[in-house]
């Protein structure tokens, strides 16, 4: 009953207007990575609008400036006596540009707009939407039962668009408080509008750079399907 109970009130705080009234707040927030000038306002979505709605479900949070470059990192805690396991979730604040000239009569990329069924405005869908669905879960748990029955760390970080600076040394800065049996990072495509996407795996990236050299004589596998002259003859080498 306790689980059903969570679900009605998740269900509650969509249809009475609460999941709409909060990611409206955190949209008007132009938390623009891309821009240097708006340094001032990611702090300000997590010291102003984040950290106090943590704070409300029992978390602590610090705000850690970014020790490479770019807008700063939140980490907060929730411990329950006697939990055994701990559960990290990772979420950003921040949005690609606003651009403004590009969005049509009557939407704004600053201003929550529904229509029909889809709600319009920078960070619906990546990230202000998913951590907003996140933070309402954990707080309808908490006023169904009082409790999480697990150990929470939150990591929300706003320069996610602009390729995550910053990151990997704070996260190895700060593993023991952030070390978790399973981390729910909520930030990646849904497939399909109708039904919720889960990937039982995380992504990753490795940026490198690549060298070729070309020798006379050399001759191309075609594994790429493309052509290369062969120096030592006057046709193609597939």
């Amino acid at each position: 009953m306790t689980r059903a109970a969570a679900i009605a009130a998740a269900e509650r705080y969509f249809d009475e207007g609460g999941f709409v009234a909060d990611l409206a707040r955190r949209v008007a927030i132009p938390t623009e990575s891309q821009v240097e000038e708006r340094l001032p306002v990611l702090h300000a979505y997590l010291a102003d609008e984040i950290a106090p709605a943590l704070a409300r479900l029992g978390f602590q949070s610090e705000i850690v400036a970014n020790p490479v470059r770019g807008g700063p990192v939140l980490i907060a805690e929730r411990r329950e006596e006697g939990a055994r396991t701990t559960v990290f979730g990772y979420g950003h604040g921040d949005v690609i540009r606003g651009l403004e000239p590009q969005w049509r009569d009557g939407l704004s990329p600053w201003r929550l707009q529904q229509e029909g069924d889809r709600l319009y405005g920078r960070g619906t869908a990546d990230n202000k939407g998913q951590h907003t669905i996140n933070l309402a879960a954990l707080d309808c748990v908490l006023k169904t039962r009082g409790r999480l029955g697990f150990n929470a760390a939150l990591l929300i970080e706003t320069g996610e668009e602009v390729g995550s600076p910053g990151l990997r040394e704070v996260c190895r800065q700060y593993k023991d408080r952030l070390a978790a049996d399973v981390l729910i990072a909520s930030d990646g495509p849904r497939l399909a509008p109708e039904r919720p996407t889960i990937f039982l795996g995380a992504r990753g990236a490795m940026n490198f750079d690549l060298t070729v050299e070309l020798r006379e004589g050399g001759h191309h596998s075609g594994n790429w399907g493309g052509l290369l002259a062969n120096p030592e003859s006057s046709s193609p080498t597939h």
